[in-house]
């Protein structure tokens, strides 16, 4: 995706009166970036992700997944919209009519060449200093996922074991990372059906 920078500084409230309801955009530190229609790689990585999260958290009552044009309020110059994100039942009064007065439980990025430094930087300081309690940074060209839970001290590195990604909020939830990179990518409905199986 290109990003074009709009200057701000800009408040939450005037960003949630400039950026259309057809618009993906961030704000970070009082600045719009938005961004352009996605590839559809991406698009495809969002939806099947989003898929196997919603329908996993819906049969588990966990709360609410999300996906694009959520503006996630964390300060009033800085409302990122996650590629997916997560707020755990009981979370569920922050979600107001067009956007989330506070953090998400879970926020999952979805690389792209123009949006990788904020990704890996802004945003996950950002999402780290607001107490998002799991980051996902999923990056299709260099064919790594990286998962940070947060501890008293901040963000720490969370390993899969043998490919596989046990989330700490989600609990149940198992992400095989090499599901990622398989073109096609793997059918949902199985991989949800074993999840929720296993989280019997």
């Amino acid at each position: 995706m290109i990003q074009r920078a709009r200057a701000g500084p800009v408040t939450f409230g005037e960003f949630v009166e400039v950026i259309q309801d057809d618009e993906k955009a961030d704000l970070i530190d009082g600045v719009i970036h938005v961004a352009s229609p996605e590839n559809i790689e991406h698009n495809d990585l969002v939806s099947w992700l989003t898929t196997i999260l919603r329908l996993f958290v819906e049969q588990c009552r966990l709360g609410r997944v999300m996906v694009n044009k959520v503006a996630f309020r964390l300060a009033d110059k800085t409302a990122p919209e996650p590629d997916v994100a997560f707020v755990r039942a009981g979370r569920e009064r922050i979600i107001k009519p067009g956007y989330v007065d506070g953090p998400p439980d879970l926020a999952i990025e979805i690389v792209s060449p123009d949006s990788a430094e904020r990704d890996y930087g802004e945003k996950r300081v950002r999402y780290e200093t607001a107490q998002v309690l799991e980051y996902w940074i999923i990056d299709p060209e260099q064919r790594r996922a990286t998962f940070y839970g947060l501890e008293p001290t901040g963000f720490v590195d969370l390993q899969p074991v043998e490919h596989v990604f046990r989330s700490r909020v989600l609990p149940g939830f198992a992400l095989d990372t090499r599901w990622l990179w398989q073109r096609p990518l793997p059918d949902t409905l199985p991989i949800v059906q074993g999840l929720l199986e296993s989280a019997k």
